[in-house]
């Protein structure tokens, strides 16, 4: 049972409340709470002048805040601390502020505790923005008003009371965003598990734990979609209290969402065909998959059909971005993990000239130069983690006797204009970073940007 958002309004109205970080999602939330009669005080490691105007703003609403080095110091006296999902439960502020009777929680977790609408729950190491959104369209295009949220769309929490029994919510949730959720969510889509974000948790065992938390809280009447060729994920149903359905891209299930012969399957009825889906590789089979699954009871066959021939993808994620003499040049910047590569390297008919690296995670190479060679033409290395990468490849080229160059370059710009030297007509050039992009940009998305206006640049 939903609880009634005017409990929260009742609780909040006069509180002091702290909101750690001033970032996308954190700003709805900031305006939100005003509105709601907080009285709001905003902590950010960012000095007035990066934060820029919106600091301004918020002080002419009598916003408080406390900014730049030891920025958490002051962390005290609070009645409620929205924290920010990359902040770690276990941080000493966090901690002290709990002692003295604090009461934690995230934008994120306000939000499924209040919403009515269905909420459908994406986590998974790969494919969860391109699942999140096949959701959505599956949904839109039954004729349900659906709204996207968590680490894609808009931050929904100060919507919530726009959203209605009948509508739809799908969220993308990250490990960070789950590692204090204790709430039911009613349909929850793990896609598969992979190591990463090793730089943000103590080991694999607590990233996993955290994933966990999608489906720990269900109740028995909820959906837990499993890929059950990932055997940490296919581990899942042993600790669900739910009932627990599967998609599988390797054998044809009597029950469930399933591949076979180029063809996939709900129930061994056949939905579409793979040479008819528009966005290619197994990866997005298998993210179709997971989609057909998790809206089974919401969505017909011939609407899932429609949609799957339709779909032109995600931004970022190995998207056409422009031919020029004979080479065609794709955008891949969501890519930020190894398995992510991999899965858009072997989308491809041909091998790639690949550009990688970024921000390090922590997080091992190896499984991308042992697996990722075949698919390669030449490798072009950045940021943080080129020299990690290259280490791995470095081994693959000596044990294969291969000839595959290594470019090692400083900035985007400068792989860009290497790609172009040395790519022939025909080539493909792939920005496909298995890394974050924190070492040189703010996200994924200003990468890829960045990377799309350069290539469009190009004379």
């Amino acid at each position: 049972m939903k609880k009634d958002f005017q409990e929260f309004k009742n609780y909040i109205k006069g509180k002091k409340v702290a909101v750690v970080g001033v970032g996308v999602s954190n700003i709805p939330l900031i305006k939100f709470l005003i509105e709601l009669g907080a009285s709001v005080t905003a902590f950010d490691r960012n000095t007035e002048e990066k934060l820029g105007s919106v600091v301004a703003e918020f002080k002419t609403q009598g916003v408080e805040f406390q900014l730049g080095k030891g920025y958490l110091d002051k962390l005290i006296g609070f009645d409620v601390i929205f924290k920010t999902p990359s902040m770690r439960i276990d941080n000493k502020e966090l901690l002290k502020a709990k002692e003295e009777g604090a009461y934690i929680t995230s934008e994120m977790e306000e939000f499924v505790r209040y919403c009515k609408g269905k909420v459908y729950g994406v986590t998974g190491s790969d494919g969860k923005t391109t699942t999140t959104t096949i959701i959505s369209k599956l949904l839109e295009a039954q004729g349900y008003k659906t709204w996207v949220g968590g680490n894609i769309g808009t931050p929904l929490f100060s919507k919530i009371e726009e959203i209605k029994e009948d509508h739809m919510v799908v969220l993308e949730l990250s490990s960070f965003q789950l590692m204090t959720m204790n709430l039911p969510i009613d349909v929850a889509v793990v896609t598969n598990l992979a190591p990463n974000h090793l730089d943000m948790h103590k080991n694999m065992e607590e990233y996993i734990n955290a994933k966990k938390n999608i489906f720990l809280h269900q109740e028995s009447q909820d959906i837990l979609v499993l890929n059950c060729e990932n055997e940490i994920t296919n581990s899942f149903r042993n600790e669900a209290k739910c009932r627990v359905r599967d998609f599988s891209s390797r054998v044809r299930l009597d029950y469930g969402a399933s591949y076979e012969n180029g063809i996939l399957y709900l129930d061994g009825k056949e939905i579409c065909r793979r040479e008819n889906i528009i966005i290619k590789g197994m990866h997005n089979v298998e993210n179709f998959l997971a989609a057909f699954e998790a809206t089974r009871d919401d969505v017909d066959n011939s609407t899932m059909r429609r949609v799957a021939e339709t779909f032109q993808g995600v931004e970022h994620r190995c998207e056409f971005v422009r031919e020029y003499k004979g080479v065609k040049y794709y955008n891949d910047s969501i890519a930020s993990s190894p398995t992510r590569t991999l899965a858009g390297l072997k989308s491809f008919d041909t091998q790639v000239i690949l550009i990688a690296g970024g921000y390090d995670k922590h997080i091992s190479f190896d499984v991308l130069a042992k697996e990722g060679y075949p698919y390669i033409k030449s490798l072009i290395l950045l940021g943080a983690t080129k020299e990690s990468i290259k280490k791995e490849f470095d081994k693959v080229i000596k044990a294969e006797k291969l000839n595959m160059p290594i470019y090692m370059v400083k900035t985007l710009r400068e792989a860009v204009m290497t790609a172009k030297r040395i790519a022939k007509e025909g080539d493909i050039v792939t920005l496909s970073p298995a890394c974050a992009s924190f070492d040189m940009f703010p996200n994924f998305m200003v990468r890829g940007n960045n990377f799309k206006e350069m290539v469009n640049k190009i004379k």
